[in-house]
C-alpha cells in the first residue's frame, strides 16, 4: 500500500486468488481511511488519489512468473527460517541479476536468509512496523557481505516511500524488538512472581513511561504464539543469557491456544 501510494508499481503476490482479494480490499479500506484524514476537504482529490494508487498495484499466485521484471523483492511471510530461504532460493534463479532481495522479518537473521541465495550483496533487511500505512519507522539491516550500494538502495527506496529509516547490523530483534521484546518478558515475568497485576503493571507503563499500549495489552496485540518463536529462537541462539529466558506462563497460554487478540483470549479476553 505504502509503496503503490508513493507511485512505485508494485505487484503483491500471496498464496491463493481469495486471499489476495481479500488483502486488496484491505488496502483499499485503509486508502479510504487516509484519504479521509488526507484529503478532509478535498474529496474529488482523495477519489483521484486512491484510484491512481490501486492503478500502480496488481496482484498474483506466480513469484517466479512476475520477479523477472522486479527491482526489489520484498518478503513478508511466515516466521520461518526454512520456508523462507525457499522461497529466496527459488527467486534467486529467476530475478535478474540487479535485483535486491529484502526481507521484512522481525527475528531470524538476514545473513542466514541471504546464504540461501547467490546475492549476499544484493540482500538486506526491511523491517516496517504494523500498521504500515501509519507507522514512520523501518529499519533497514545490513549485513557483513550487503554491499554499500544495495544499503544506500534500501535506505533511499525507504524514504521514497516516506519512511524514517534507522540502520542495525544484523543482530537479533535489531533496534527496536531487541529492546521491547525483553521489556515485555520482564514484565510477565514481574507478573509471574506475583510482584503487581497485569493490569497495573499496564497502567504504570502507559502513564509512567508514556507508552500507547502496556506490556501485556502489547502482547496480546503482537500475539502470543509470535512472541514465544521470538524469545525461542533468541533463547536458542544465547541459552546463558537471562533476558532470552523462556516463560513458564507464556508457554502455558500458548499451549492452550490463548495467543492474544485473534483467538479472542490471551492474557485478557476480548
Amino acid at each position: 500500500q505504502v509503496a503503490a501510494a508513493s507511485g512505485h508499481t508494485v505487484v503483491l503476490v500471496d498464496q491463493s486468488e481469495e486471499i489476495l482479494k481479500k488483502s486488496t480490499k484491505g488496502i483499499e479500506e485503509s486508502l479510504k481511511r487516509v484519504t479521509k484524514k488526507k484529503f478532509a476537504d478535498k474529496p474529488e482529490a482523495g477519489a483521484e488519489f486512491i484510484e491512481k494508487t490501486l492503478k500502480n498495484l496488481t496482484t498474483s499466485t506466480d513469484a517466479v512468473a512476475v520477479v523477472h521484471s522486479t527491482d526489489l523483492v520484498i518478503e513478508a511471510i511466515v516466521e520461518n527460517q526454512e520456508i523462507k530461504n525457499e522461497l529466496f532460493k527459488r527467486l534467486d534463479k529467476f530475478a535478474p541479476e540487479h535485483t535486491i532481495f529484502a526481507s521484512n522479518t522481525s527475528s531470524l537473521q538476514i545473513t542466514q536468509l541471504a546464504n540461501s541465495t547467490t546475492r549476499q550483496d544484493r540482500f538486506g533487511g526491511l523491517h516496517f512496523f504494523n500498521p504500515v500505512p501509519m507507522m514512520k519507522l523501518v529499519e533497514v539491516i545490513k549485513t557483513p557481505m550487503t554491499s554499500q550500494k544495495t544499503f544506500e538502495s534500501l535506505v533511499d527506496f525507504s524514504k521514497a516511500v516516506g519512511k524514517s529509516p534507522v540502520s542495525c547490523k544484523d543482530t537479533p530483534g535489531f533496534i527496536v524488538n531487541r529492546l521491547l521484546v525483553p521489556y515485555m518478558m520482564e514484565a510477565v515475568r514481574l507478573f509471574e512472581r506475583g510482584d503487581a497485576s497485569k493490569e497495573d503493571i499496564d497502567v504504570a507503563m502507559k502513564l509512567g513511561a508514556g507508552y500507547p499500549m502496556g506490556p501485556f495489552e502489547l502482547l496480546d496485540y503482537v500475539g502470543l504464539d509470535t512472541s514465544k518463536y521470538i524469545i525461542d529462537g533468541w533463547h536458542s541462539l544465547e541459552p546463558n543469557n537471562p533476558l532470552f529466558a523462556p516463560s513458564p506462563l507464556l508457554n502455558k497460554l500458548v499451549q492452550e491456544k490463548k495467543l492474544g487478540k485473534k483467538t479472542g483470549e490471551g492474557f485478557y479476553k476480548y
